[in-house]
């Protein structure tokens, strides 16, 4: 099961879009069955996760919290992606694209750790095999 939470009210997401790229990514990885979240948040909550959780008093732009385990009911938990919307439309002004495909790639970024890449082993090139994901 796929879990899209929008806690931002500033900018527009299309949820549904983001349901079909997590199906896609499941179905790559083979992980159908498994439950994931996607949250998009304000800059104050990833602040807060970040602190607490990556000892960093900032904010970011993709917090990954990987659980990989299953719950009592039986359902496989692959973990919960954060994503603060306002990092991400600086970001993507910067680097001179739109504020969804900034979001789409730091939804695969987020997935990719739940899955168990890091930044030294291997997650660039895999994002890079991803390239090709839309939000259709």
């Amino acid at each position: 099961m796929i879990v899209i939470l929008n806690r931002q009210k500033k900018h527009r997401i299309r949820t549904k879009a983001f349901e079909r790229l997590l199906a896609e990514l499941a179905v790559r990885y083979r992980r159908e069955k498994a439950e994931v979240t996607l949250a998009f948040v304000g800059e104050r909550a990833i602040q807060t996760l970040n602190r607490k959780w990556m000892k960093k008093n900032k904010p970011t732009d993709v917090l990954s919290f990987p659980l990989g385990e299953k719950g009592p009911d039986g359902t496989f938990y692959l973990g919960d992606i954060v994503i603060a919307v306002p990092v991400a439309a600086r970001q993507a002004r910067a680097k001179g694209h739109g504020l969804d495909r900034e979001l789409r790639l730091l939804a695969v970024h987020g997935y990719l750790h739940l899955l168990g890449y890091d930044h030294f082993a291997g997650i660039e090139e895999e994002e890079h095999k991803l390239h090709g994901l839309t939000l259709a």
